[in-house]
């Protein structure tokens, strides 16, 4: 097939390109490389892409409209582009957000509805819930997020389902619990605690270290996500690992791959889930979704990546 990836520089989206084209299909890639975090690092995700005759890579942005060619022979549309992190979200910020969550989706949402689309899967967020009322928390939770990126994403969601609904567009929305591995975004969690490994950081702690998070391999993350493309599955799914860890817990396994972190406690940031964990029973069911990749081979593969990427840093600081 012919796929479109949207945010095909970002970690999940050039993860998934990556996998698209070892199993033989065609890629557009198309990404607007914001500034959101250091796109020294979007163009490292690029690698290897750029230089495959089947894969195209599109620069454009979203929200200003979706290339007019872009969509021809596409068969499905990963839709992974976003402005990410509940952190940034807040104030005069927010305006990224309903760019680049809301108009972006909408404008491409656009484009889809005459484009013969086998199917549309919208990369949302387990922070559609807030802090949940069930966990493990199915599809069926009342969404109530706490944080304005949040809201974005619920928002972008409900765009792709009104397009289901009233305009026949074929959408899987798929809920992701708190994605980490090789080439994670700077300003989460883990990311921050191998970086602070390496370089001899402090990592503040936020809170007492006894929330907990749903923590999702990114290759399990694409292998849900693939699938959905292929399966004949409307509505929302979420993605997760299946076993939340705590904060702190997480710190001690990263210390003994890593080596010591300098700790210190910083209080919780607005926005910040208590804790997170998916039922993810109904991905199961509809896609044979199964997470493969224990949290310890995860932690290893990121320290494997980690270990060069900072050194490479400090060199050229």
């Amino acid at each position: 097939m012919i796929a479109m990836v949207t945010g095909a520089a970002g970690f999940i989206g050039s993860t998934l390109s990556r996998r698209l084209l070892a199993d033989g299909h065609s890629v557009v890639g198309v990404d607007c490389l914001t500034p959101a975090y250091d796109v020294w690092m979007k163009t490292q995700n690029l690698d290897g892409l750029v230089d495959d005759p089947r894969f195209q890579l599109i620069c454009a942005d979203l929200s200003e409209g979706v290339p007019r060619t872009s969509l021809e022979g596409v068969d499905v549309v990963y839709h992974l582009a976003g402005q990410a992190s509940v952190s940034q979200s807040w104030g005069s910020h927010f305006v990224d957000y309903t760019r680049n969550n809301v108009t972006a989706t909408h404008q491409l949402l656009e484009a889809c509805v005459d484009a013969g689309l086998r199917r549309l899967v919208f990369a949302s967020s387990s922070s559609v819930y807030g802090d949940a009322l069930e966990h493990p928390t199915p599809e069926s939770s009342l969404p109530r997020p706490i944080s304005p990126y949040g809201v974005s994403k619920l928002a972008a969601e409900h765009l792709c389902l009104a397009y289901h609904r009233a305009r026949g567009l074929p959408v899987t929305c798929l809920r992701y619990f708190t994605v980490y591995g090789p080439g994670q975004r700077p300003d989460m969690a883990l990311h921050r605690l191998f970086r602070a490994a390496h370089r001899g950081e402090t990592f503040g702690i936020r809170g007492d270290g006894t929330s907990s998070r749903d923590l999702t391999y990114v290759d399990d993350v694409v292998e849900a996500t693939y699938r959905s493309g292929l399966a004949d599955c409307d509505g929302v799914l979420n993605v997760g690992g299946g076993k939340p860890v705590t904060l702190r817990t997480l710190i001690d396994e990263v210390q003994d791959i890593a080596g010591p972190i300098d700790l210190e406690h910083v209080p919780t940031a607005p926005g910040d889930a208590c804790n997170t964990a998916a039922d993810i029973s109904r991905a199961a069911a509809v896609l044979g979704y199964a997470p493969q990749t224990s949290r310890r081979e995860g932690l290893e593969a990121m320290a494997r990546w980690a270990e060069p990427l900072f050194g490479r840093e400090m060199s050229a600081t």
